[in-house]
């Protein structure tokens, strides 16, 4: 058994809650506490209904998510009542971290993606809300090596738009839904984006710019952080964790 407390504060240092910036709906921090106590942690990517009844029914009472509780900000009726509800009754905290885990150069969603393809010589890129969002680095092998390296590590297929180069140079990484920021990754030199999702004119957009773009899922490119993040509180804290799969195909 672990303090809620001390589980909390030592996510808000290593994450750097308080000085990354985000969305305002993000509320990177706790989003709900328990009784005090945690003896099994859950991680998910999404705070949704189904996650939070499936984690009290594995008795888990601490869930860590990428996505928290505010980001379809609702009345606390129908599904975020019941949500809510089920979360208190089964004593599950929930505790959220967004750009702060996206981010980590360590846990983070988009540093474990590129490692995992091989990208050389990664340096953060493409500022947003206060920081770089992404990742940036090299890469030695084909498009279609790329892709189906990518297609394998995240295990489901990805979409793409071969509109750069057969061979790509620099190769830009940001998880979850950054393709609509395709114009300003081109312009940072990367003439191949990877990322989750994007609206319908990123890609003719990046044919136009002359850069691949591929889509990876959203859900899919950011199951990785609460993964890592997990693994390491189950070693530190001496906790058991499971992960709590819940694929939106998006």
């Amino acid at each position: 058994m672990t303090k809620l407390s001390d589980i909390t504060d030592h996510l808000s240092e290593l994450l750097s809650i308080q000085t990354i910036g985000d969305y305002p709906q993000a509320l990177n921090g706790l989003h709900l506490e328990n009784n005090g106590c945690v003896t099994r942690i859950a991680a998910s990517v999404d705070a949704c209904e189904a996650v939070l009844v499936q984690a009290t029914k594995r008795s888990a009472d601490l869930l860590l998510v990428h996505h928290g509780l505010f980001w379809n900000t609702a009345p606390f009726t129908g599904g975020m009542y019941r949500k809510i509800r089920a979360a208190i009754v089964g004593n599950l905290a929930v505790y959220s971290a967004h750009l702060p885990l996206d981010i980590h150069p360590v846990y983070g969603n988009n540093a474990i993606l590129a490692n995992s393809l091989g990208f050389t010589d990664l340096l953060p890129f493409l500022p947003s809300k206060g920081q770089p969002v992404g990742l940036v680095g090299n890469c030695a092998v084909s498009r279609d090596a790329l892709i189906h390296s990518l297609s394998a590590t995240l295990g489901s297929p990805v979409h793409h738009c071969p509109g750069g180069p057969e061979f790509p140079k620099r190769v830009g990484v940001i998880t979850g839904g950054a393709g609509s920021e395709i114009a300003r990754v081109a312009a940072a030199g990367v003439d191949t984006f990877i990322t989750g999702e994007g609206p319908h004119w990123s890609y003719t957009l990046a044919e136009e710019l002359g850069v691949n773009i591929i889509y990876g899922g959203h859900y899919a490119t950011e199951t990785f952080g609460v993964k890592a993040l997990a693994a390491h509180l189950s070693e530190h804290f001496d906790l058991p964790w499971e992960f709590i799969d819940h694929p939106t195909g998006l």
